[in-house]
Formats: structure tokens, C-alpha cells, sequence
């Protein structure tokens, strides 16, 4: 027996006692929607975002708007060629950052890390999302540097990822951060750095 025939066989085994009227539409899948928050809830949903992105071995920095400049200089310390995007807003850009004005790739590769905001956080798996618009730059940008800085407000966390996908946009270019980039091999050595930033720091400002 080959091995398509014994999957196939098992296959036939499963459906056994499957009706030979029913269809898939006929079986009704539980999805239950985003979960409600109240004000004490989303206070436990934004530690849990916190502990779940430092989970990850990204450093998460609680801020208040105030001290925000002061943490951010300090996340900053040590690139000296800092990338934003062209729309980041002004109050978080840096005077000698670098705009992002269609860079190639091979000038990416110049920069030493990224700013950018995010569209949102997910606390159950501590991702960050985004979705490239105002402030948060396109995929490459955020994929070639070595540092990516991610500025998050505590408004933006929500609790799962039934929560979030009610709040993006499908149409737009999402992209998941769960981490530095980081790989492992046959043996379970970790690598960081492989298909992106090796160092993710993310401010959680509120």
C-alpha cells in the first residue's frame, strides 16, 4: 500500500459515519466574536501585552506621554543612523533621522534601526501589528534594519486575535511582530536576526 492510499484510506475511515447528506455548511463552528472589555479588564489586558511581548525577549518600556521623549532617546541610544517614516509625527521624530523616502534596499541596509508606530497589540500572543499606514513606513523599512523601535499606545492593545482582526483592514498590507526576528535549527540553537530586526523594543505608552 502506498502512502497516498493509506491517507486516503484513513480519510475514509473518519468519514465513516459522516451522513452522505451533509455538507460542510451544514455543521455550525462556534466563533465567538471580540471579547468585551471593561476599564479594570483593560488595565489586565495591557500588562498581559506587556508580559506577553517580553516573553518574546523584545524589552518593553511602560511610559507615560510625559516621559516618553526621555525613554525614547534612551531605546535610541546607539544608532546612529536612525530610519522614520516620512509621515511619522513630529513630535516623535528625531532631528537627525533619516526619511524614508523610497530607499533601496541596499541603502536600508545602511540604516542601524527603524522608529515607527503600530496600528495596534494583541495581549494574548504579545503581537504587534501593522498595517503601513501613517507613521508605521512599508514592510521593507521595517524588516532590514537591525533595531526596531515600536511606539504603542496602551488604547491600541486589545485582548485576542478575534479582537483584532474585527479592527483591521483586510485590504491593507498587514504585518505580525511577535518578537525579534529569531530562528532555530535542527539542534534548537536560536538565531536572532534572520529575517528581520534582531532587537525589538517597544515603548507602551499609557
Amino acid at each position: 500500500m502506498s502512502a497516498r492510499e493509506e491517507i486516503l484510506g484513513r480519510v475514509r475511515t473518519a468519514l465513516r459515519d459522516v451522513p452522505a447528506v451533509e455538507t460542510p455548511a451544514d455543521v455550525a463552528v462556534d466563533r465567538p466574536g471580540p471579547r468585551p472589555t471593561t476599564r479594570d479588564d483593560a488595565a489586565d489586558v495591557v500588562e498581559l501585552f506587556a508580559e506577553r511581548v517580553a516573553d518574546y525577549k523584545a524589552t518593553v518600556v511602560r511610559c507615560t506621554p510625559e516621559d516618553l521623549p526621555t525613554h525614547l532617546a534612551s531605546a535610541l541610544d546607539g544608532v546612529p543612523r536612525l530610519l522614520v517614516p516620512a509621515d511619522l509625527p513630529e513630535d516623535l521624530r528625531p532631528a537627525d533621522a533619516i526619511l524614508d523616502e523610497q530607499l533601496t534596499t541596499a541603502e536600508l541596509d545602511t540604516v542601524d534601526g527603524v522608529l515607527t508606530t503600530a496600528a495596534l497589540g494583541i495581549a494574548d500572543t504579545g503581537t504587534i501589528v501593522l498595517d503601513h499606514g501613517p507613521g508605521q513606513g512599508r514592510r521593507a523599512a521595517t524588516l532590514v534594519p537591525d533595531r526596531h523601535v515600536c511606539v504603542v499606545r496602551a488604547d491600541q492593545v486589545v485582548a485576542d486575535v478575534a479582537s483584532a482582526v474585527a479592527r483591521l483592514d483586510p485590504a491593507r498590507p498587514l504585518t505580525w511582530i511577535s518578537g525579534p526576528s529569531a530562528t532555530s535549527d535542527i539542534e534548537l540553537d536560536r538565531v536572532e536576526g534572520v529575517h528581520g530586526p534582531r532587537t525589538l523594543i517597544v515603548l507602551l505608552v499609557g
